[in-house]
């Protein structure tokens, strides 16, 4: 199992992000502070460090410089709402070796992830087919991407299985529509908000095997994932 140092001082967007990652097999140290982030990287020795630039105290590139006069191999992979090509560039000559602008898709972050671990032969999350969750009578296969347990298995895609995932995840909870195009789709776009309508409907039809089940419409809020 890999092990991601995360460091972001947006509470909210962390806790996504975290939970997003440990969902898809990884190990997650998530740290605000970047004053603290040193001390925690020696006691870690992550795989890989993730780093928001805008921190306080002391910001990703300043902390990408101390890592580095440690440990010259780690992948490094910087996460910025900056856009100048100039910010761009002191990323990569501060040590980071991959880019990811804000807001970003919880899909990119994971195949950059996995690209820097595979480049540096670090070792990918391995999961194994004991990795499964209980809906009702149902039982969805993380590693597949299979829900089973109806009349015929279903195969789902993988934001069909992103968007199932973080429904369980707050389950029994009202979750704001925008939050969920936040952390899927990195933006609250119009097409992507009608992408999202497109997936609910579609896991509703898939969730119908088990009537305890239900996708509620909070009006002019979002939706409730009752189990």
């Amino acid at each position: 199992m890999a092990s991601i140092l995360y460091v972001e001082d947006e509470v909210f967007l962390g806790k996504i992000v975290k939970e997003s990652l440990e969902s898809r097999g990884f190990s997650v140290t998530m740290e605000q502070d970047g004053a603290r982030v040193l001390s925690v990287f020696q006691q870690l020795q992550p795989a890989i460090c993730v780093l928001d630039v805008m921190l306080p105290n002391k910001d990703g590139f300043e902390i990408a410089r101390e890592i580095r006069a440690l440990d010259k191999q780690v992948p490094i992979l910087f996460l910025t709402a900056k856009t100048q090509t100039e910010d761009v560039l002191k990323g990569f000559t501060e040590g980071g070796n991959d880019y990811l602008r804000k807001p970003f898709s919880m899909e990119e972050l994971i195949v950059r992830i996995n690209n820097l671990l595979q480049l540096t032969g670090a070792d990918a999350p391995q999961r194994n087919d004991a990795d499964q969750i209980k809906l009702g009578k149902l039982t969805y296969n993380l590693p597949r991407q299979v829900l089973s347990g109806g009349a015929e298995d279903r195969k789902l895609s993988y934001r069909e299985s992103e968007l199932l995932l973080f429904l369980y995840r707050h389950r029994n909870q009202v979750i704001d529509r925008r939050d969920i195009l936040m952390a899927l789709w990195g933006n609250d776009s119009f097409f992507n908000s009608r992408n999202l309508d497109v997936y609910i409907t579609k896991l509703r039809s898939y969730l119908r095997e088990d009537p305890s089940l239900e996708i509620l419409t909070i009006k002019g809020v979002g939706y409730r994932f009752v189990s």
